[in-house]
């Protein structure tokens, strides 16, 4: 069945196999994949959008020159975000491919976070972790995610 409406109020009947999110801006793409993984969602297809968190709390001393570039600082941020959600998802245990699935002439929002819940759990997981930890004390950056799972 599909349901429409905010993630944070549905709960569902029982857990589901799959969670789709297309297109969920900002941090909603966050709060999708927080309940993702807090319901041992198998699989998850998510198309984020509008990734502005990260772009307003970045700042980096070494590459202060990013900073100068508002264009070149927003889409660094972009891809800093999906790879932030990737390595969080692969440290809960999932296998992570971030994939473009739309040519850039028909759009720049093409990339597709594809996740699966391992059967097993890996002994890496932890150093997903550590990664991401790396980039938020680099950068300057809380992730909602991040701050999600910590919960």
């Amino acid at each position: 069945s599909f349901v429409s409406g905010n993630i944070n109020e549905y709960v569902p009947p029982e857990a589901p196999d799959m969670v789709i999110s297309l297109h969920a801006c900002d941090i909603a793409t966050d709060y999708a994949l927080y309940h993702a993984i807090n319901r041992n969602v198998k699989y998850i297809l998510s198309v984020p959008c509008c990734q502005h968190e990260l772009n307003k709390q970045f700042h980096s001393e070494e590459l202060s020159c990013i900073e100068d570039y508002g264009l070149i600082q927003e889409r660094f941020c972009v891809l800093l975000t999906d790879m932030i959600r990737a390595e969080l998802l692969k440290s809960r245990n999932y296998n992570v491919q971030l994939l473009e699935f739309v040519d850039l002439s028909h759009t720049p929002k093409n990339v597709l976070i594809r996740a699966e819940l391992r059967n097993s759990a890996q002994t890496d997981c932890r150093k997903h972790l550590a990664n991401v930890e790396k980039i938020m004390q680099k950068y300057s950056l809380t992730p909602t995610l991040y701050k999600l799972l910590q919960k």
